[in-house]
């Protein structure tokens, strides 16, 4: 086969290696083999549920549909993989928020190595699973509190509230607590096996594909919409052209870095004198990727969920107040974003490292002492990016939003607050893990040769 020797590989490459290449092929056959398992798990029902009942409650109900943007409707179908991987996702942002404040964490996490990491993963899972159990208890309390169960089965444990005897433990909600967690727990194990032994983001993938398995009702709406009302025709192309300008903006961000240059002192080794020699640090606009955004839909998802199985007016409130795509969750969802954004940022690049490394190697930033000055330097660059950053996610959680309430298209709600980025964010990092790949088996190749 001929290959593109010195350059990034082209589509033909790409996909000829996808298809010949055994090691390649196998990553791309677990990857898609798990995200059709997982969606058809959507579909296996929870038994003992008066479905058509059920439907008419949550077709209106703005937080069952932000949910299934991450469950991939498996929370309106009420399957045993209703919650699909958001307990996963909570674990994370705990774990990570636990690893910035207790020094034994953040010692695993730096200084132990593989070894570390491996121990913080297996904390992460012991977490999920708390929250699967208290996410599916919530769940299941909430459909027997809707009167939708057929059989409700022996009550365990009950209190009275509000006039009423509210049932806090029954035959059904026990076994549909099982069944939910058991589920979210596969959901993260196959997350796990695609980031292992797959292509690209486990747990990002399952919700690129639970936002992608949306789009087709979306569209259906959206056009049954046009043709029941042509005034909506206008509004219809305006919101397409958005999220075409924000598409396209996603990609130039996404792909943005502002490179520092860095220069090599003269070393001799032997006999051979080296120059002086210039090179870049990549700093990457968007530090987080795809991660700040779905941790903040994650968390602003929290007290909606508390306020499905809440009777508290205090709690009502605040669930009332933070509804999907209401004003108030806009500009909730604004700060979060900025926090994790700056959260995230610290995590994954720390200045202080960065110039200790540059300083081993030798080498500086030009007119900048190494050292403490080179951290400065590094950390102020660093916050400037990550605002801009910030500011630019932010618009793409809005931006949409807002247009869809000015056009009174609504049929796409949910897409562009939370999904565009986390759609075009994610196929970009995975065709770049894909290509990583194929260079990988070039290389391999011309040795061979």
């Amino acid at each position: 086969m001929v290959v593109s020797k010195g350059r990034a590989p082209n589509a033909r490459e790409t996909f000829l290696q996808m298809a010949q290449a055994a090691g390649l092929r196998g990553r791309l056959l677990v990857t898609v083999g798990m995200l059709i398992l997982v969606r058809l798990g959507a579909y296996v029902p929870l038994p003992g549920v008066d479905r058509v009942r059920f439907a008419e409650i949550v077709r209106n109900n703005a937080f069952v549909n932000f949910l299934d943007i991450f469950s991939g409707g498996g929370l309106s179908l009420l399957g045993v993989f209703a919650l699909g991987i958001i307990p996963f996702i909570n674990a994370s942002i705990i774990l990570q928020l636990l690893t910035a404040a207790l020094p034994t964490l953040e010692n695993l996490q730096k200084n132990e190595g593989e070894a570390g990491r491996r121990k913080i993963s297996q904390y992460t899972r012991y977490v999920a699973l708390g929250w699967a159990l208290l996410q599916s208890w919530g769940v299941s309390f909430w459909v027997q509190s809707a009167g939708v169960v057929t059989n409700p089965g022996t009550t365990f444990l009950s209190i009275n509230a509000d006039g009423g005897e509210r049932v806090l433990l029954s035959s059904f909600i026990v076994g549909s607590m099982v069944a939910i967690a058991a589920g979210s727990m596969f959901v993260m194990w196959a997350g796990e096996l695609i980031t292992e032994r797959g292509v690209g983001n486990g747990a990002s993938l399952l919700i690129f594909i639970s936002i992608v398995a949306n789009l087709p009702q979306s569209l259906t709406d959206t056009i049954a919409l046009a043709q029941r009302d042509s005034s909506r025709v206008g509004g219809v192309i305006l919101l397409l052209l958005v999220f075409l300008v924000m598409i396209v903006s996603i990609v130039f961000v996404q792909e943005g870095t502002r490179r520092i240059p860095i220069v090599y002192a003269r070393r001799q080794v032997g006999r051979k004198l080296y120059r002086e020699q210039t090179a870049y640090l990549p700093l990457r606009l968007n530090q987080g990727g795809v991660m700040p955004i779905i941790f903040a839909s994650s968390l602003l998802l929290l007290p909606s969920a508390i306020g499905l199985s809440s009777t508290n007016p205090i709690v009502l409130a605040v669930a009332q107040f933070l509804a999907p795509n209401s004003w108030g969750s806009v500009a909730v969802y604004l700060v979060l974003i900025l926090s994790f954004s700056y959260f995230y940022t610290s995590l994954v690049v720390n200045p202080v490292d960065l110039a200790q490394n540059l300083k081993k190697q030798g080498s500086s930033i030009p007119t900048i002492r190494p050292g403490k000055a080179t951290a400065d330097y590094i950390g102020a660059i660093l916050n400037r990016l990550t605002f801009l950053g910030a500011v630019f996610l932010g618009a793409v959680a809005v931006v949409p939003t807002i247009v869809e309430r000015a056009t009174g298209v609504t049929t796409f709600s949910g897409i562009g607050a939370t999904s565009l980025l986390i759609i075009v964010g994610v196929a970009i990092e995975t065709s770049k893990q894909i290509q990583t790949y194929v260079i990988s088996q070039r290389y391999e190749g011309m040795v061979k040769q």
